[in-house]
């Protein structure tokens, strides 16, 4: 690292930790792990994480058989706004012998940048607090033989994370690519196992309008021209988090993806997994993923 690295790092650690100590009356604060805040308001919160997945899954289905590495940032401003990179590195040389993009181990295969708004509001004592995220994302993929696989996408969720259930409902528009929509709605629960240990078992599922599915398998010879739209992927999934200090946790979790209520949906997901070899022409897939995420 460059010393002049060192330094400006040195510099905002040491801004950082001064304003973590600054008398009250001046009304900045800064506390590990929540931000920058102004007379108790949010100023800035920065997220930085890293993921470790056993493959690279989409709509339950394989778009990796091997690892890949998830690097990532997010920006929040004045608890409304946030802005953020995201990258998909390929652990290993298989992904791209196998999706025939050559060897791009260690190198990135798909870059998201992404801006939204997200807020809480309070609807009461019954129902809590309704989580509202609204966003933009754009995809850039790498060229391959002069093509070019960028896409971009809406995206909407709802979430009442204080209700039992914790249901959550995402949306998302590709408006690039295919123009296809596809709705996942969640349930899950998530246990306090002691103050900093948690553990949530969740259950998921997805629909694709016709636009989404054909977006995916209509190109597959056992499937070809496929159109129908329907329920998609179902997820059971179980989550654990441990939050090592108040700004640093720890993530790991296991997750079970099928197709189990559309026989045409079934039959264009085994197709799909078994394009990445012997073995993979099924609907279903384990898979886990260990995470490391650090809050300022």
């Amino acid at each position: 690292m460059k010393a002049k690295t060192i330094t400006t790092m040195s510099a905002a650690m040491f801004g950082l930790a001064a304003l973590a100590e600054a008398p009250s009356s001046s009304g900045w604060s800064y506390e590990p792990g929540s931000g920058i805040s102004f007379s108790e308001t949010p100023i800035v919160t920065a997220e930085f994480g890293v993921s470790f997945d056993s493959r690279y899954m989409t709509y339950g289905v394989i778009d990796g058989k091997d690892p890949i590495i998830v690097p990532g940032a997010t920006a929040t401003f004045f608890d409304w706004v946030y802005f953020g990179v995201e990258a998909i590195f390929d652990a290993t040389k298989g992904n791209g012998k196998r999706g025939g993009y050559g060897n791009r181990a260690g190198k990135y295969t798909t870059l998201d940048t992404f801006v939204g708004i997200a807020h809480e509001f309070d609807l009461g004592e019954t129902l809590g607090a309704l989580g509202v995220d609204v966003g933009y994302m754009y995809e850039y993929m790498p060229r391959l033989d002069d093509e070019v696989g960028d896409t971009q996408y809406f995206t909407a969720e709802l979430s009442l994370g204080d209700l039992w259930f914790e249901p959550t409902l995402a949306f998302e528009r590709d408006i690039m690519a295919d123009n296809g929509t596809y709705v996942n709605f969640e349930i899950g629960h998530t246990f306090e196992l002691t103050e900093s240990l948690t553990l949530r078992p969740a259950v998921g599922q997805g629909f694709g309008n016709s636009l989404r599915t054909k977006g995916y398998f209509s190109e597959l010879e056992k499937v070809e021209g496929f159109d129908h739209g329907g329920l998609m992927d179902t997820t059971v999934r179980l989550d654990l988090e441990y939050a090592i200090t108040d700004w640093l946790t720890f993530g790991a979790y296991i997750a079970y993806y099928d197709y189990l209520f559309d026989g045409n949906m079934r039959e264009a997901a085994a197709a799909y997994n078994g394009e990445w070899g012997a073995g993979e022409d099924k609907t279903w897939n384990v898979v886990g993923g260990l995470s490391l995420t650090a809050t300022f």
